[in-house]
């Protein structure tokens, strides 16, 4: 019952993940497109598809057993721990990851030096269930034209731990030891589904009222565009 009414509650703020099926057809390119670059020196994977990347993202966290990390930089050989906040506030040294296919896309294409003032996002859900997503900028931000390309890389799942507990969970996994990629797939503006959901919100307001405001902000943010 309680897991219910967080869900409904989490409905009502934020969006859901897509519904995302693969078809037996899908899932045999999926496979032979990641085995191949996976071998590759560079292992760049060169996606050609017409099905959305969030899609091949979410076959790989399911089946490929691998967590994503979004960046701007798209030459990573070995990720090194750093300083970072935790969902909680609590400060580690760590490499973060997730196996939401949609939350780290956001962070491949967002220009970070383009960043004024906090950014507030996150991929959340009750116990397992479907991940609710929402997105916020600073006004400076989003007028500052704060899109580009990234890269998101995959790194194995037995290097990670997913440090997220309680009826809310956000879908973070973190490794405090340097990692190497097992492959990476290039991203554009255009691959993440929540790009038209992206809101504005004051640095200095408190994070229950982006929260609570986020779904009327975007609603009124699509109507204006």
């Amino acid at each position: 019952m309680k897991t219910t009414l967080i869900n409904i509650l989490l409905r009502i703020l934020f969006y859901p993940l897509p519904e995302i099926s693969i078809s037996g057809k899908e899932e045999k390119v999926f496979h032979d497109l990641f085995e191949t670059s996976s071998k590759k020196a560079d292992k760049l994977i060169e996606y050609n598809l017409a099905v959305p990347k969030y899609k091949f993202l979410y076959y790989l966290t399911k089946s490929r057993l691998v967590v994503l990390h979004g960046s701007n930089q798209k030459e990573i050989h070995t990720f090194e721990p750093r300083r970072q906040t935790l969902y909680n506030g609590e400060i580690v040294e760590a490499i973060f990851a997730t196996k939401d296919p949609l939350w780290p896309i956001f962070y491949a294409i967002l220009d970070k030096a383009k960043i004024v003032g906090n950014i507030r996002n996150g991929s959340v859900s009750t116990n397992g269930h479907r991940s609710f997503h929402f997105y916020s900028l600073t006004k400076p931000t989003l007028i500052n034209s704060p899109w580009t390309s990234g890269m998101i890389y995959l790194f194995p799942h037995d290097s990670f731990t997913k440090i997220s507990k309680g009826a809310v969970q956000f879908n973070e996994w973190i490794s405090e030891r340097p990692i190497t990629p097992i492959a990476k797939i290039e991203i554009e503006p255009s691959d993440f589904y929540f790009i038209e959901r992206v809101v504005s919100h004051r640095s200095d307001e408190s994070l229950i009222k982006s929260w609570l405001l986020y779904k009327l902000r975007s609603l009124l943010f699509k109507k204006n565009t």
